[in-house]
């Protein structure tokens, strides 16, 4: 796991794009570059694997985007990223993760859950799906230092 770099941003949108239904732009990861956003990514190899994108806000944070390249998928990997941040954030004294998840995305939920994150809300039709509109899943993570979240 290491900080996504600028020359990182055209191999995470490729996974971007082969993950995602509204994907983020080159711009979009650039932005969150040099805005100072937590950006991470894991690789093996030369070869991105996951990436993820934090948003500090005072002492929380908003977890923008999270992926794992599809060959790579339900290898662990998304769950070692989500640590990673977890850690990250907690170093940083940061007391809550918040994060937005399509009801439909079931493996993002089991994950989100396993890791400590629980419903606070949802938010109608958030998402636009090629038969129209989907909810969104509202939760968070209070960062207490222990091992779940």
């Amino acid at each position: 796991m290491r900080d996504m770099t600028l020359s990182d941003v055209a191999a995470v949108c490729a996974i971007e794009q082969q993950v995602q239904p509204h994907p983020w732009t080159l711009g979009n990861f650039s932005d969150a570059l040099r805005s100072g956003y937590r950006c991470l990514v894991d690789e093996s190899q030369h070869e991105i694997l996951s990436y993820a994108v934090l948003m500090p806000l005072i002492d929380e944070a908003e977890l923008l985007t999270i992926a794992v390249a599809p060959s790579w998928q339900r290898k662990g990997l998304g769950s070692l990223m989500l640590r990673a941040l977890l850690d990250g954030a907690r170093e940083k004294k940061l007391r809550k993760i918040f994060l937005e998840v399509r009801v439909s995305n079931l493996a993002a939920i089991v994950l989100y859950r396993a890791a400590g994150f629980v419903e606070i809300g949802r938010r109608r039709g958030y998402y636009q799906t090629a038969d129209g509109r989907e909810d969104a899943l509202l939760m968070a993570c209070e960062l207490t230092g222990d091992a779940r979240g």
